[in-house]
């Protein structure tokens, strides 16, 4: 056997060994198919849920109530997430918030976007008004009528401020003024001062087009007017935020940067500051 031949028959004889030993040398940690993925997802959500059930057992009473709130509102979307960010130990805008005696108490009402300016919104006003957020993400006006007992029931209130709009854009315009002209007199009768937010925009570029743009000046323009009828305050946060949209606001979406929640927060506090006074 000459030497070409010979080099040639150990190339293939080492060839499978050479596969083997690269295939050994694969990350094992990496899913190699859909199941194996899915597992390894439910698996760290299991060990989520167990770090979460011995943090609330270790909690007092007051604060696991809050925690069964939680549990019983925040959904299959935002429950993960907040269970863990409590575990990881992270501020979040959900947080059982224990009232400084003699502060005024303040409830935030909304959407992901109001969600998103809570944690601003309550340390800019610390010191100044114990700041409590719904426990959930309050979506559709619909929704707003059939939760809002579930979102007053934590105390006496001072100040509500709330927003519905971005999750009504497709809600007919009569249906949307009913709505709200039963929402602030359900606030109003508990004794609170009531702050309306107006929606913020939405991008003409987001997949739902420029008329979903032009379905929130619609919505703000019935909220104004329904506002007005029964003297509640209005924190105009769409007027507040649009000359700063290129610099602050996701791209072809209707959530905003860090910076963009910060401004907001401080926003809405200076509205609640401003009612408070």
């Amino acid at each position: 056997m000459n030497a070409f031949k010979s080099l040639t028959l150990t190339a293939l004889l080492l060839a499978p060994l050479a596969a083997l030993q690269a295939a050994d040398s694969k990350p094992k940690a990496e899913p190699t198919n859909a199941k194996e993925a899915a597992d390894k997802k439910n698996a760290a959500a299991a060990a989520i849920d167990v770090k979460y059930a011995a943090l609330v057992a270790r909690l007092t009473p007051e604060e696991q109530a809050w925690e069964r709130t939680l549990q019983a509102n925040l959904g299959g979307f935002y429950l993960p997430l907040y269970k863990a960010g409590r575990v990881k130990g992270s501020e979040q805008a959900w947080d059982y918030v224990k009232d400084v005696p003699g502060l005024p108490r303040v409830l935030l009402i909304g959407d992901s976007v109001s969600r998103g300016y809570t944690l601003a919104a309550r340390k800019a006003l610390a010191g100044k008004a114990n700041v409590h957020r719904a426990p959930e993400n309050c979506g559709p006006s619909a929704n707003g009528l059939k939760k809002l007992d579930i979102w007053l029931a934590g105390g006496k209130w001072d100040v509500i401020h709330f927003n519905f709009g971005i999750h009504d854009r497709a809600t007919p315009p009569d249906v949307y003024r009913q709505r709200l002209e039963t929402l602030v007199t359900r606030m109003k009768a508990t004794g609170a001062k009531v702050i309306w937010a107006s929606t913020t925009p939405i991008p003409p570029d987001t997949k739902d087009g420029p008329k979903a743009s032009e379905a929130i000046v619609e919505k703000n323009r019935i909220a104004a007017e329904v506002m007005a009828k029964h003297g509640v305050a209005i924190d105009d946060l769409f007027a507040f935020i649009t000359p700063h949209l290129a610099q602050v606001q996701n791209p072809k979406d209707v959530h905003f940067k860090g910076e963009g929640y910060e401004v907001l927060g401080k926003q809405v506090a200076d509205a609640i500051a401003a009612v408070l006074k």
